[in-house]
């Protein structure tokens, strides 16, 4: 069995995402905010510490859908990157009012949360190919 299913509708694809999944990834990723929240990428540096932490994060999210039983490992990474998105938003919303005492982020200027959703979703995307590839490559040997 492959890891799509080219005769399969989107609808069918789109119910065979592992939201579990998606949902932890997403949480892993918010390691990034994390770091600017309580200065660490700061501290250890910048633009490495951002850069070093996407990397891990992808490597991580491409291992898990490219190595695991994941039947959809693109559209479950892309999902991943969408809930990642959404998760930035509610904790900006959240935090930024007790942080920094007013609104800030993609609340505080709408037009930017459908770039950020989109690029977290390529994001994702990027990764979900990088998977399936990787599973392909692990089922031929």
């Amino acid at each position: 069995m492959t890891s799509t299913h080219p005769e399969s509708t989107l609808g069918q694809r789109l119910r065979r995402v592992n939201l579990p999944l998606a949902a932890v990834l997403a949480a892993v990723a918010l390691v990034r905010p994390l770091f600017s929240i309580t200065d660490a990428t700061d501290a250890l540096g910048r633009p490495g510490t951002p850069l070093v932490l996407t990397v891990l994060i992808s490597v991580i999210w491409i291992l898990a859908a490219g190595l695991g039983r994941v039947r959809e490992p693109l559209l479950t990474l892309v999902t991943a990157g969408v809930l990642y998105a959404l998760a930035t938003i509610a904790l900006s919303g959240v935090l930024s009012p007790i942080l920094d005492g007013e609104l800030q982020g993609p609340l505080a200027k709408p037009v930017s949360i459908v770039p950020l959703i989109l690029f977290n979703a390529f994001w994702g995307a990027v990764c979900g190919l990088c998977a399936t590839w990787l599973r392909g490559v692990r089922e031929r040997n």
